[in-house]
């Protein structure tokens, strides 16, 4: 009278107890997948470092940031100058497009997400971020080099910013649409205006995540080299004027990675270390600044 039922039962709980170990061995392999496929896309990026640190380590010196670059078939030298203009130029495209972007951001997400003019501006951001860096060159050139018949830092940083206004805008979206729901109708119950919940409440709480945004479009400003040969040319002396040809570490490393030197070879190797250098403290410092003014 029980042989049956508790056979019965022993196949059953036998039959799930497989049935658990198949589901426990597929859930290890594909987590032992994914942990390996992430490891292997590490693999570029160590590559690049190591391949940088191995070529450009040997010229980095304190000299090579306060002297100009040699010229062709000399030793010596550096490329103050080409981190000076570099600044200069990433400076304006933010001060160009960090607050258009921003700005842009919070009306299409906070006061018309679905309207008309809304859509047509992120359609807009999501197509310029296809287009090739070298048709905003081609833009900046026709509109500010011709006009004032000079290559310019400013013609330089007009390029990088129009580069630089998508990435700013639409991480800055999904910035603001990451904060909870719940933090704006608290706002509105205690009686802010809508100005007041997005100044004082959303926007602090979006503050590291548009930093990170802020950060790639620097990141990517600082490395293009075709807007700016367009436009800024390059200059083998210090930025004397905003209004002047100006030279840029991109455009100095595909200069000096050109020439049949092998000094110049490897400063151009030196250079690619050190943008790489300013870009990631750069990042870090964002993070780290606007992190802890979050905790508080």
């Amino acid at each position: 009278m029980t042989t049956a039922p508790v056979s019965f039962s022993a196949k059953r709980l036998k039959a799930t107890d497989n049935r658990s170990r198949k589901r426990i061995w597929r859930n290890n392999f594909w987590t032992t997948l994914c942990v390996c496929l992430s490891f292997l896309t590490l693999i570029p990026l160590f590559s690049i470092v190591f391949l940088l640190l191995i070529k450009g380590l040997p010229l980095l010196t304190p000299s090579v940031f306060s002297n100009l670059p040699p010229a062709p078939g000399l030793e010596g030298g550096g490329f103050g100058n080409a981190i000076q203009g570099t600044a200069a130029m990433v400076a304006i495209a933010l001060v160009l497009s960090a607050p258009l972007g921003i700005l842009s951001a919070i009306y299409v997400t906070e006061y018309e997400p679905k309207s008309q003019l809304a859509n047509a501006v992120r359609f807009v951001a999501k197509l310029l971020t296809g287009i090739p860096s070298i048709i905003c060159g081609v833009f900046a050139f026709s509109i500010i080099v011709l006009t004032t018949r000079t290559a310019s830092a400013v013609a330089g940083g007009v390029a990088l910013a129009v580069l630089t206004l998508p990435t700013i805008l639409l991480t800055t979206e999904q910035a603001l649409l990451g904060v909870p729901r719940l933090l704006r109708e608290a706002s509105y119950g205690l009686g802010a205006t809508k100005f007041q919940t997005i100044s004082r409440v959303v926007l602090p709480e979006a503050l590291p995540a548009i930093m990170t945004g802020v950060m790639l479009a620097v990141a990517r400003a600082a490395g293009e080299t075709a807007p700016v040969l367009f436009t800024a040319s390059f200059s083998q002396y210090w930025l004397s004027h905003l209004m002047a040809p100006t030279a840029s570490l991109s455009v100095l490393i595909f200069n000096f990675a050109t020439l049949p030197y092998p000094h110049q070879i490897q400063m151009a190797w030196t250079a690619s270390l050190v943008l790489v250098i300013i870009v990631t403290i750069t990042n870090i410092t964002a993070q780290l600044v606007f992190s802890k003014r979050r905790g508080r």
